[in-house]
């Protein structure tokens, strides 16, 4: 892993990466996409509307996952100053927020017709809601101080103490009464879902999962050669204003 702590060295595994992953994430996304809504049959209960689960729930655990990773990148660069840390981090904040907001957007569309309202102050909605604020907050960081040492400083402050967050959206629903059900897939016991329905899900949460790492890299590459030209420049200024 500390091989690719040279930027050079990740930006040619990146090239070679890019391609494949794009051509397997959009694979991916084309059999989970026609198994949930072609294949999949309705819910007993639900209906069709169950459906919104395909997108839903691989969207809820990226909101998730995207956090964890920019607290991880954001201890890597506060304790062992990797290089590609806070680029890591950086680039992680939007792409999580995509995902934390289609979350919520795709939670209100399920809950309408399960609950008779778009949106109730439940536990999981709120810490999913706080969640996607605290990535706002840091792109927010990010893009007001123009000096990437001390923008990376602050956010990775927030990045850490908002980590808490996390764990209390997995756990809220066990920890309080809520609107919100139960953990249906990784539970003691196995699966609740039927198979039929199991299957496109976890097709699904595959495709999303390559298409957030496929936009990371993409992301990551873009934010190093951004540092690298905004670096030639100031040696540039500095070289003029000495001359």
């Amino acid at each position: 892993m500390w091989s690719l702590a040279n930027p050079t060295r990740f930006l040619e595994l990146a090239d070679r990466l890019i391609p494949w992953l794009a051509g397997l994430t959009f694979l991916l996304l084309g059999i989970g996409l026609y198994l949930s809504f072609f294949i999949a049959p309705p819910d007993y209960q639900q209906g069709e509307t169950v459906k919104i689960m395909f997108v839903h729930v691989p969207s809820a655990w990226l909101a998730m996952f995207g956090y964890t990773l920019i607290a991880i990148a954001s201890i890597g660069s506060l304790i062992w100053r990797h290089p590609l840390a806070d680029v890591a981090a950086k680039t992680a904040a939007p792409i999580g927020a995509t995902f934390c907001f289609l979350a919520l957007v795709t939670g209100s569309l399920w809950g309408k017709p399960m609950w008779g309202t778009y949106w109730v102050w439940d536990a999981r909605l709120t810490s999913m809601l706080v969640l996607f604020l605290l990535y706002l907050g840091l792109i927010a960081l990010w893009q007001s101080i123009e000096e990437p040492g001390r923008a990376g400083r602050a956010a990775t402050i927030l990045a850490i103490v908002g980590f808490v967050n996390v764990p209390i959206i997995k756990f809220s629903v066990e920890w309080w009464n809520t609107l919100h059900q139960p953990a249906s897939i990784f539970r003691k016991g196995g699966p609740t879902i039927d198979p039929s329905l199991l299957t496109p899900l976890f097709v699904m949460a595959a495709g999303f999962t390559l298409l957030f790492v496929l936009l990371h890299l993409i992301a990551m590459r873009a934010e190093i050669l951004r540092r690298r030209v905004q670096a030639l420049r100031q040696v540039h200024v500095e070289r003029a204003a000495s001359a």
